[in-house]
């Protein structure tokens, strides 16, 4: 029998591209686990893929997930576009290289590899939904480390 969880993920970006950062808890029974971390040059869609990504290789075994995001962008895309990105070596339907392929790759991998049942549910962000407020947190959390590190740099 699998492990049922419940995830919710979120990813933040101060400018496009700019200070970034991703967050993602993790819920099962009475367990919970809080990921975040960050980066000083990203994107807000390549933190939210991040977030899943993290989320996912945190899990020790598989399990019955559900995964609760705000970004259309990563449901759409690990739901309906990635089929025909693979089937097309990567490229879009205008034929030019899919953005974020090394994170789509490596997303590919946790959900189509590892054994996981994984129900995507989009929430509206930032509309008051308990789980998605703490991903957003979390994620805003990330970017304040990755700007601290970047002064440590200086």
């Amino acid at each position: 029998m699998l492990t049922e969880i419940q995830i919710y993920t979120d990813g933040a970006c101060k400018g496009n591209p700019g200070p970034g950062g991703w967050g993602a808890w993790l819920r099962a029974g009475t367990q919970e686990k809080e990921l975040f971390d960050g980066e000083l040059s990203t994107t807000n869609n390549r933190m939210e893929l991040t977030a899943v990504i993290q989320a996912l290789a945190a899990l020790k075994r598989p399990c019955n997930i559900a995964l609760h995001l705000d970004s259309q962008y990563v449901r759409q895309g690990i739901t309906a576009w990635i089929r025909n990105w693979k089937a097309n070596g990567w490229r879009t339907s205008a034929r030019q290289p899919v953005k974020n392929v090394d994170l789509w790759q490596r997303l590919d991998d946790l959900v189509s590899n590892h054994g996981h049942r994984i129900e995507w549910h989009w929430v509206k962000g930032h509309a008051g939904d308990p789980g998605n407020e703490r991903a957003d947190q979390l994620a805003n959390r990330g970017v304040e480390q990755a700007l601290g590190r970047g002064k440590e740099r200086i």
